[in-house]
């Protein structure tokens, strides 16, 4: 029998925390990854981003909860599962949705706006627009965006167009990945009603043009005279295997091993996706911040 500590931590889904180091891409493309100040008031954010996303997956839970207990596997989250009441579960949610909406606005009104809209989109989100087909994917990739511009606002720099458009097609093409993965389970519109929206044939097809503009975009990007300027070298365009590679193994795990069903969970459990995603950053790093 799982503790109520641990069905607490659940509640929470801490491993979507990873989610909000998008919050650190401006910082990182800027490059100013070596201000301490600067370091330490985006994890701020991110912590902050962290707590409002929880909040949000609790306010999911609490909706989904009676569909939840007739799913085979999300009749194991804490709520649909009985370890945790509606009423600490909705007390939770108050709690976090007011602390982070605070801390967002003692941080700086600017950053307090975005983590704002974000809690309001996801608020639409949960209560509807999840049950609307390609709403509910554009939802998800405007929180991607959010994030990075959150982060922007908080070193005070302009985020690129090319890192915004990269994002908003990397989050869709993970999303489009996710909904293939709940057809192929076949997971009924009493769970995802978006659902009746898609087929497999409509997704793979979104997948492919997604993926197209999305490897485009990234390989004119890293070839700019304005990218080697602010990135400081003439050569990123040598992440780019990185990123293909790291695409066609999502592929792989989507279309073949049909394991989609969790980026988060992927990116943990998948040993080469996460050596790959890692081989990224210090080629990048390498790149950016020479010796």
């Amino acid at each position: 029998m799982e503790s109520k500590q641990r069905s607490l931590v659940r509640l929470l889904r801490p491993r979507d925390w990873i989610k909000n180091l998008f919050l650190f891409a401006p910082l990182f493309f800027t490059p100013r990854l070596l201000h301490v100040s600067e370091v330490l008031l985006v994890l701020l954010g991110a912590i902050i981003f962290s707590m409002t996303a929880s909040s949000i997956y609790v306010l999911n839970d609490l909706r989904d909860c009676a569909a939840d207990r007739l799913h085979p596997i999300k009749s194991n989250r804490p709520i649909a599962g009985g370890r945790i009441t509606l009423k600490t579960a909705q007390f939770i949610f108050v709690v976090l949705s007011v602390f982070s909406l605070l801390c967002a606005f003692y941080v700086s009104m600017s950053f307090f706006w975005i983590v704002l809209i974000y809690y309001l989109l996801n608020v639409a989100y949960c209560m509807g627009l999840k049950d609307i087909a390609i709403v509910d994917i554009y939802c998800v990739s405007a929180g991607f965006i959010l994030r990075v511009v959150a982060g922007s606002r908080l070193i005070q720099v302009t985020p690129s167009v090319w890192i915004l458009m990269c994002t908003g097609l990397l989050a869709l093409f993970l999303a489009l990945g996710k909904r293939r993965d709940d057809i192929v389970h076949q997971m009924d519109e009493t769970h995802r009603k978006s659902i009746r929206g898609y087929n497999v044939v409509f997704i793979d097809t979104c997948i492919a043009i997604t993926l197209s503009a999305l490897l485009i975009a990234y390989t004119i990007y890293t070839t700019l005279n304005m990218t080697e300027m602010h990135l400081g070298t003439a050569h990123f365009y040598m992440t780019v295997p990185l990123v293909l590679f790291g695409i066609l193994r999502y592929l792989q795990l989507t279309l073949v091993e049909e394991k989609s069903g969790s980026p988060t969970t992927l990116l943990y459990t998948d040993k080469i996706l996460l050596s790959t995603t890692i081989a990224w950053v210090i080629v990048s790093a390498a790149l950016m911040y020479p010796l």
